[in-house]
C-alpha cells in the first residue's frame, strides 16, 4: 500500500471524526487510497486486506463497514435480501448487478426518473429507495 493510499484512508476517517486504527486505516486505504469509488462486500474487502499481508479478522472487517457505515462514510446495498455490498460512494444513485459475475456496479443516475412512490403506511415515512437493476449477458 502506498502513503498516498495511507494518507487518503487517514483523511477519510479523520473528516468523519472515526478514530484511525492501524486495521480502520489499512482497510480505509484499500477502499478510497487511490481516489476512486468501490463497491465490496465484506469477504472482498477481507481478500483483498489478506492480499496485503494486513493480519484482520473477517469479524472485524463486518465492524469496521458497520462502523463505517454508522459514520456515513459508506452506504450498505442489500442485493436479493442476503448478500450485502458497500458503497464508498454515498450519494443517492442506482446500480447494476450482474449475475453473472455477482459484481455491484453504479448505474447512470440521470437516466433513472422516479415518477411516483406508493403512500406510505400510517405512521411511517419513506427514508430511502434504493434501485439495483439485475442484469445477464444476453443469450
Amino acid at each position: 500500500m502506498t502513503p498516498q493510499a495511507i494518507d487518503r484512508g487517514t483523511e477519510w476517517l479523520s473528516e468523519a471524526g472515526l478514530r484511525p486504527t492501524r486495521q480502520r486505516v489499512s482497510l480505509a486505504a484499500l477502499l478510497v487510497g487511490d481516489g476512486h469509488d468501490r463497491h465490496v462486500t465484506a469477504e472482498s474487502l477481507y481478500a483483498a486486506s489478506v492480499a496485503t499481508g494486513e493480519r484482520v479478522a473477517l469479524a472485524t472487517v463486518y465492524n469496521t463497514l458497520r462502523a463505517f457505515c454508522d459514520a456515513g462514510l459508506m452506504r450498505e446495498v442489500t442485493v436479493d435480501g442476503a448478500k450485502s455490498y458497500f458503497d464508498t460512494n454515498t450519494t443517492d444513485h442506482p446500480h447494476f448487478f450482474w449475475e453473472d459475475t455477482a459484481e455491484l456496479t453504479d448505474a447512470p443516475a440521470d437516466q433513472l426518473v422516479i415518477a411516483e412512490l406508493p403512500d406510505a403506511p400510517e405512521g411511517a415515512e419513506v427514508a430511502k429507495v434504493d434501485v439495483v437493476i439485475r442484469l445477464r449477458p444476453k443469450s
